[in-house]
């Protein structure tokens, strides 16, 4: 009866943690392109799970500034890769490298940014600086 109630539980626990690992698939970028893109920042997001970077970058098409979302990783981990909270702001120029979005929206992954002072600051698939 007890080895029964183990196995329950474990099983339990087991399908409730799956959804987390789901929410950690990175499936949706292109991990073999990056892309450059020079913008105005619109936002900075500085949540958990994830920060993101808006950007109003310009549409080549339209000739329209168009808004970009760059998926970042937690306040602690970005902090780790140079960031502080308040390394831009709205207004501010800025440069990324990305992996874009594989549906082809506007959005992707945050490999790096150039801030407006120079430096170089991680994304979500950046090291950590030592």
């Amino acid at each position: 009866m007890n080895f029964r109630l183990i196995s329950i539980t474990a099983i339990t626990m087991l399908a409730a943690a799956a959804p987390a690992l789901a929410h950690h698939s990175f499936a949706m970028f292109y991990w073999e392109k990056t892309m450059t893109m020079t913008g105005t920042v619109k936002e900075v997001e500085w949540t958990n799970p994830h920060s993101w970077l808006r950007v109003m970058v310009l549409d080549k098409t339209t000739g329209k500034p168009a808004q970009w979302a760059f998926e970042m990783g937690p306040p602690a981990r970005q902090l780790q890769r140079g960031w502080k909270p308040d390394s831009l702001k709205p207004g501010d120029g800025v440069t990324v490298h990305i992996h874009p979005l594989k549906d082809g929206s506007r959005g992707g992954q945050l490999v790096d940014a150039v801030l407006p002072d120079g430096r170089t600051v991680g994304g979500a698939g950046a090291p950590v600086i030592q």
